[in-house]
């Protein structure tokens, strides 16, 4: 079997680790078990949480690549039924039922886990699953501030909800609220206004409050966002003052330090706060999220903002998206009746059990105020999102100012998307000769060239060597053959460095100060400027082209999307809404509509339990809430 293994690795579909994690965790003579321990290990490297075992056939083994290399790993093994892979995993001594927690592999409810991911996903399943309601203020008084913070503005007899408001008054009255909308739904504005509500009805003790998102970008956004829409609120001084002047992120609040397994805040050391705001929620894995609510105090309220559609985080887990399906089923009756006196809509109840507590904490945003009805990015998000790979196509060939494809069929295609980079960065390198910093941060921020892969020439390697080619050939940046440092060179921090307080994600640009030295010039979360020698800087990549994953949490005027020339299994719809959903005002496409078609058709699942094991620890409850 190992030798087989080591095959899957020589042909991409395992990893080394994969392999290794088998051969410490299973003996020789345990095929099954080998096989088990590295597909697991597999699957938790491409983002999942568990590996079910009704789903470990030979059809589903390596998702269908290398069918031979599958028939002959499945003839070493005697599996042919869920109840023989249950047996066959219990009888290893590295693998229990859940019951002792010191194995480092758990079968759970036929799902089959690595420990840590087990543990962090029941510390969810019971954080969510329990009862948030809480008492607060008497409607009336409720009532009284909402109303003037969340203006009715709809027409006179209209039907519509305001659903910002609707968020709001589920936030002031539950310990957990989940905000899910698309770009331009409001989600900041909703946020300060509720802080501003939660404010003002706790006035006898002020609110300790903090604001983090998962990347610096998405800090300073939040930032940004929330200090220009709570200026415009009536709040007090005291009340101003209490709203958090700078969002910073996860890492950062949680005290992680590369050096320490366990971050300064965890549940023994619970975070000082009364409210914690996470923005960007899509791009929190797992164990992150595990990590935030083992520190939150138990008083304390947590407020997730996102768009569920968004791509999962790279690391293991959709928890954003596996919240939002409790959303489906629309609020309880008595949580209906509620929202419906605090708001004055009338909100109709759903399908939901009373005993299912989560959902009455859930709001999805539903209208969005930057894309109009004209506007063809909104039009192409939409279709996206629905998986109507036609109307998508369609969206191209209707004339919207905003939106533009091209294929990429040849050479000269190529070199006419390269151009198209060019002129989207031309303005930025120019003022890069002579303008302050943080103008041409500003200008760098206005254009992105995206791409899903990060390999080949139409992946961020490929693209950012032809760019700096064709802009060095253009005369807008001068390199050297002795350095790859010149003005104007955009990186990518690819390595959180605590002492430098930069992290994952965030973007410098290298520009020559007073003294004439270069130095690489970030904007923190704080709005502020910070400069650092290049040889200072942890590990990082130029950054004319990024993936789309990096990309969450930021937006730009005009952005470049590039998909492949042939299929990768990589490509998907949440990763074209993504890219798409960045775009402010224009949206550039290069690809052949056959590859969009299919990376519409193609969602993208992450396999967890925490569903099926919130709704497990909602009956639970119930049932010794009957007995007492």
């Amino acid at each position: 079997m190992l030798t087989l293994l080591q095959h899957a690795v020589t042909a991409g579909v395992l990893r080394e680790l994969d392999v290794q994690l088998a051969r410490l965790l299973a003996a020789p003579t345990e095929p099954a078990c080998l096989l088990a321990i590295a597909w697991l290990s597999a699957e938790n490297g491409e983002g999942h949480v568990c590996l079910p075992l009704a789903n470990m056939t030979q059809d589903n083994l390596f998702n269908g690549r290398q069918p031979e290399l599958a028939i002959k790993i499945w003839q070493q093994i005697q599996c042919n039924s869920l109840q023989d892979w249950r047996e066959i995993l219990l009888a290893n001594p590295n693998i229990s039922d859940g019951k002792q927690v010191t194995t480092p592999l758990i079968v759970d409810q036929d799902r089959f886990y690595l420990q840590r991911m087990w543990q962090d996903e029941g510390q969810l399943a019971k954080f969510f699953s329990k009862p948030s309601r809480l008492a607060c203020a008497d409607d009336q008084q409720l009532q009284t501030i909402l109303h003037p913070l969340f203006p009715n503005v709809l027409p006179e007899n209209s039907e519509e909800i305001d659903w910002q408001k609707v968020a709001a008054a589920i936030a002031v009255t539950s310990r957990i609220a989940v905000i899910s909308g698309g770009p331009g739904t409001g989600k900041t504005t909703t946020v300060a206004r509720l802080l501003a509500v939660l404010l003002k009805t706790n006035q006898q003790k002020p609110l300790i409050i903090s604001l983090a998102a998962p990347t610096g970008k998405a800090a300073a956004r939040l930032t940004e966002s929330l200090s220009r829409v709570s200026s415009n609120l009536s709040l007090t001084p005291a009340e101003f003052s209490a709203i958090p002047s700078e969002a910073m992120t996860l890492h950062r609040l949680l005290g992680c330090r590369s050096d320490r397994a366990q971050p300064i805040y965890h549940s023994n050391n619970r975070l000082p706060i009364d409210v914690l705001v996470v923005d960007e929620a899509s791009m929190v894995d797992m164990p992150m999220m595990a990590k935030i609510v083992a520190a939150l105090p138990e008083h304390a309220r947590l407020i997730l903002l996102g768009d569920r559609d968004q791509l999962s985080s790279v690391e293991s887990g959709a928890v954003l998206g596996d919240i939002c399906n409790f959303a489906e089923r629309g609020y309880s009756s008595q949580r209906a009746s509620q929202l419906s006196a605090l708001t004055g809509y009338a909100l109709s109840s759903g399908s939901i059990s009373e005993e299912t507590h989560l959902g009455d904490n859930i709001c999805l945003l539903r209208k969005s105020h930057r894309f109009g009805e004209h506007s063809g990015i909104g039009r192409l998000a939409h279709a996206v999102n629905c998986g109507d790979s036609q109307a998508a196509n369609m969206c191209f060939e209707l004339a919207y100012t905003d939106l533009a494809r091209y294929d990429l069929c040849c050479a000269d295609d190529y070199q006419k998307l390269v151009k198209c980079a060019v002129d989207g960065y031309r303005q930025y390198l120019v003022a890069a000769l002579s303008a302050p910093p943080q103008i041409v941060l500003n200008l760098f921020n206005q254009f992105r060239l995206l791409c899903a892969l990060r390999n080949g020439a139409f992946g961020v390697a490929g693209l950012n060597d032809n760019l700096e080619h064709a802009l060095s050939a253009n005369g807008l940046i001068r390199r050297t053959v002795y350095s790859p440092w010149y003005i104007g060179r955009p990186v990518m921090i690819n390595q959180n460095d605590d002492t430098l307080n930069l992290f994952n994600g965030d973007i410098g640009i290298a520009l020559s100060d007073q003294q004439g030295n270069l130095r690489v010039y970030f904007q923190l979360s704080d709005g502020s400027l910070k400069s650092i020698q290049p040889n200072r800087l942890p590990s990082h990549e130029t950054a004319y082209a990024m993936t789309v994953h990096k990309s969450q949490g930021s937006e730009f005027n005009h952005t470049l999307l590039v998909l492949p020339d042939s299929y990768s299994p990589l490509l998907s719809r949440e990763l074209v809404y993504t890219a798409i959903t960045r775009a402010r005002q224009k949206l550039t496409l290069y690809a052949d509509p056959v590859i969009l078609s299919k990376a519409i058709k193609r969602p993208t699942r992450r396999i967890s339990g925490l569903v099926q094991r919130i709704k497990l620890y909602c009956e639970q409850s119930e049932i010794v809430s009957i007995i007492e």
